[in-house]
């Protein structure tokens, strides 16, 4: 079982940057891969950024490439969505989620290939 505690939303302008979190515990979570997916009112959840289980390997929503980055702390068992030059429409719900994985490069870019969901944590970007 791993429990994944997303944070770090907010509201903020149009261009500006943020930063969320996802603190995993339970089982190791160096052997997870990890993703972030949002979901704004009225829309279907969608994928944003993914990462493997080494750290090496990531890949990105075509919306959200060049602006987002998504890493890994082994350390602090957390997993970070780094956003910036951020338009209206990445108003959303951000979800963190973990996918037990057995190759050390693979990232998970499918919802239902995770196995282990976060509550949730709401951007706001104002225009």
């Amino acid at each position: 079982q791993v429990q994944l505690v997303e944070s770090g939303g907010g509201l903020v302008q149009a261009g500006g940057s943020l930063s969320v979190s996802c603190a995993a515990s339970g089982r190791t979570f160096s052997t997870y891969a990890m993703g972030w997916f949002r979901q704004a009112p009225g829309k279907e959840r969608e994928f944003v950024a993914a990462i493997s289980w080494s750290g090496s390997s990531t890949y990105y929503a075509d919306s959200v490439k060049g602006r987002f980055t998504i890493s890994r702390d082994y350390a602090k068992n957390t997993v970070y969505l780094q956003m910036n030059s951020l338009k209206p429409e990445d108003t959303a719900v951000y979800y963190c989620a973990a996918a037990a994985v057995t190759l050390r490069f693979k990232v998970v870019v499918t919802s239902d290939q995770y196995d282990y969901w976060g509550q949730g944590t709401q951007v706001t970007v104002s225009s």
